[in-house]
């Protein structure tokens, strides 16, 4: 398939920023093609708190989304035409958002290390800075489930 009608199936789907948002993160729940129960909750905790869920009918977008999530060609161009449609003005919050899904399940694979990564240059997060999120992110995460400090 080529380029461009790859960019036209995801850009004639998602075309304002609360679907963008949602999408974005159906992408970092679901790069690793696994979705469990956590990262549902955590998704749908983010959705209520985040006043989408009466914006959009999330089972929609999800189906929306997986109808293209395979033809993605380009992820960088795919996060690029996302973060365009969101115009995000507290990157470190919604990188942050993205971190907490993508380790959501036990395990940070490298697709999902790999998608952190070029999130962090899209939104022009220093590496400095989006490591140090990803290890609060990781510890936090360690605290939830061990009860420790």
């Amino acid at each position: 398939m080529s380029t461009s009608i790859v960019n036209t199936m995801y850009t004639s789907i998602v075309n304002n920023q609360d679907q963008a948002l949602c999408h974005l993160f159906f992408h970092c729940c679901l790069e690793d093609d696994r979705f469990s129960d956590t990262e549902m909750d955590d998704l749908s905790a983010k959705f209520v708190a985040l006043g989408l869920r009466n914006k959009i009918n999330i089972k929609d977008e999800l189906v929306s989304y997986r109808s293209y999530k395979d033809s993605i060609a380009d992820e960088q161009v795919y996060l690029r035409y996302l973060l365009g449609l969101i115009k995000p003005v507290n990157e470190l919050a919604l990188y942050s958002y993205c971190v907490e899904l993508c380790i959501d399940d036990p395990l940070l694979d490298a697709r999902e290390e790999a998608l952190l990564v070029k999130l962090g240059t899209e939104l022009d997060i220093p590496t400095t800075d989006s490591l140090t999120i990803n290890r609060l992110i990781a510890q936090r995460k360690a605290v939830e489930i061990q009860k420790i400090f």
